[in-house]
């Protein structure tokens, strides 16, 4: 996945929820146990530690840093530091030499795999916010499909990529099958 994949999903959460009004955080995000506010923080954690991962090329684990969002901080300051993050991943993609590999729990990961890692972290923990703010809001196919075929290769996602991503994350039955209690991707390169 390239660079402008990241910055395509991060437009997508941006505007799926600027319309949260900046008391709407608190609640729980769909299914998680965290509030809709800490999984907003959560995607931009990620997003930097995966750009330091890229950028950096860490052989054996994460930076010791993690993104804080000062209380009180309402949709527009919440928005702004996930779009950041999204920044600084699709820079470090955009940027990174031929054959970095940077750390993952789930195997060494090259920035194409990074960037759909940070595609997946958006899309679904979007979903999972909407849950609660935006009921009925729907993940965008081919950003699914896309991430399906880089991190979940071998996946037949026919035409509902977005109910094949959702389950392959733990979020939702699919074709019959309840959703898995543990998943995992696959970011190292083919």
């Amino acid at each position: 996945m390239r660079a402008e994949d990241v910055e395509d999903a991060v437009a997508v959460l941006v505007r799926a929820l600027e319309p949260v009004p900046d008391d709407g955080w608190s609640a729980p995000a769909g299914p998680l146990g965290w509030s809709c506010r800490d999984t907003a923080v959560h995607v931009a954690d990620d997003l930097f530690g995966y750009a330091a991962q890229v950028a950096l090329a860490l052989p054996d684990d994460y930076p010791p840093f993690e993104v804080v969002v000062p209380e009180g901080v309402g949709t527009a300051g919440l928005l702004q530091v996930v779009a950041t993050g999204g920044a600084m991943l699709a820079a470090a993609v955009r940027t990174a030499p031929p054959g970095v590999r940077g750390w993952h729990p789930f195997g060494d990961a090259d920035a194409a795999g990074f960037a759909a890692m940070g595609v997946v972290e958006v899309l679904v923990h979007t979903h999972d916010i909407t849950r609660t703010t935006a009921p009925g809001w729907t993940l965008p196919p081919e950003p699914c499909r896309d991430v399906l075929a880089r991190l979940w290769p071998g996946v037949d996602a026919g035409d509902d990529p977005a109910g094949a991503l959702l389950h392959h994350t733990g979020r939702a039955s699919w074709r019959s099958v309840p959703a898995p209690v543990r998943w995992r991707w696959h970011g190292a390169p083919r």
